[in-house]
């Protein structure tokens, strides 16, 4: 069933806009949701001509799609989550190492991990005196000395 463009009925996109914690318009996320595709559907039924009903296998194929969609959004809602625990993890991971990154002049600088933060979206390490984020870290050593396999 189609619905003609002068039919079809106007939809607040601004219910259909997830923000994302920003006001700037550029940066707005539009996402498809449950609610959005139900009252589409609702839409579409209050405006179908009686004499060619929608076709129930397009129903099913449309709550199908729906179904796979929000599944999609879940697993990688979940990934992202997996990514972040990781990320935590290893910041956790190198306290007490030895980790090297290049400061703003592009000097490789080298110290103990002493502090690890979770304020923001990548944790933060502290090196000496100086904060430095997870991912501007070049290199890690190990402070300990490896164990030796007894003869």
């Amino acid at each position: 069933m189609t619905i003609p463009i002068t039919a079809a009925p106007t939809i607040d996109a601004t219910s259909s806009i997830h923000t994302g914690g920003t006001t700037d318009p550029a940066a707005r996320k539009q996402v498809m949701d449950g609610e959005v595709f139900l009252k589409l559907l609702v839409t579409q039924l209050t405006h179908q001509d009686p004499s060619n009903p929608m076709d129930t296998n397009e129903m099913i194929a449309q709550t199908t799609q729906l179904a796979m969609m929000e599944q999609l959004t879940t697993l990688a809602d979940n990934g992202t989550e997996a990514f972040a625990l990781n990320m935590r993890q290893a910041a956790t991971a190198l306290i007490g190492q030895e980790a090297s990154y290049k400061d703003a002049d592009g000097k490789a600088v080298t110290g103990i991990v002493t502090k690890v933060s979770f304020d923001g979206a990548v944790p933060q390490v502290t090196i000496g005196d100086k904060t430095i984020a997870l991912d501007a870290i070049t290199g890690v050593t190990s402070t300990t000395a490896p164990a030796v396999p007894a003869a």
